[in-house]
């Protein structure tokens, strides 16, 4: 299997994952267009090198690791979308099939450099919120600013957007996308780094997010909230 054919497994996984709760063998020859037959090979490989959790007739889960390249693979696709929407102007229709063909290709340098280019997108296109980077910077302005974006040096846990919280569940602020006028507006609501927030309510259809900070509540745009990012709580207040 090459590289480019396991990230491809993997990012389908991850998607179908999200939507059904495990992928299973129909689901994923579907997404890639191969027989099942190629995909039940395809996971025992995966299997063997730590990259999911298969049982045969039921279907695979991602491990961590698993996990954590198919979401650097996404996110990559998201922002290469992006790239050939907005810089190249290749037609919406394309731009899918093209990042498919570019992601597996991107060094972590040429990734960082296109973030900075596109000026950290919150969202993809079609939508899909693009996942924050895995290096040690508490904003992307901070970033901009040469500080603390080695590529060698990366978070030790993945972060999500608190619109990722579920109801009652607590996250601490540990990464603002955007530049400084992003950073000052969420300082002025007292989102600051480091700050306990609890998700309260999200309405649906990219609707206000209602967040519970220092015993206040606060109500923000969701196009807001795609800019915060949190450690997760396990635990769930009521």
């Amino acid at each position: 299997m090459t590289s480019e054919q396991l990230e491809e497994y993997l990012e389908s996984i991850l998607d179908i994952e999200a939507k059904e709760g495990i992928a299973k063998t129909s689901a994923i020859a579907k997404c890639l267009k191969v027989t099942p037959a190629s995909v039940t090979e395809a996971l025992q490989v995966l299997s063997e090198k730590g990259f999911v959790n298969y049982e045969p007739y039921k279907g695979a889960t991602l491990t961590d690791l698993g996990r954590e390249m198919a979401r650097k693979v996404k996110r990559r696709h998201r922002l290469l979308e992006v790239f050939l929407t907005d810089v190249l102007h290749i037609n919406r229709e394309n731009v899918h099939d093209e990042a498919c063909k570019m992601e597996h290709t991107l060094s972590d340098e040429t990734e960082c450099a296109l973030c900075k280019l596109l000026k950290a997108p919150a969202r993809c296109p079609h939508g899909s919120l693009i996942e924050a980077c895995n290096l040690q910077v508490e904003s992307c302005s901070s970033c901009l600013a040469g500080k603390g974006s080695d590529s060698a040096c990366s978070r030790d846990e993945h972060l999500i957007p608190v619109t990722s919280l579920v109801p009652g569940q607590k996250g601490t602020i540990a990464f603002i996308r955007g530049d400084n006028s992003v950073v000052q507006r969420l300082t002025d609501l007292g989102l600051t780094l480091r700050t306990e927030i609890r998700l309260i309510h999200k309405s649906p259809l990219l609707g206000p997010v209602e967040i519970g900070v220092r015993k206040t509540k606060l109500a923000i745009d969701h196009a807001i909230a795609d800019h915060i990012f949190v450690t997760a709580c396990t635990e769930k207040t009521g």
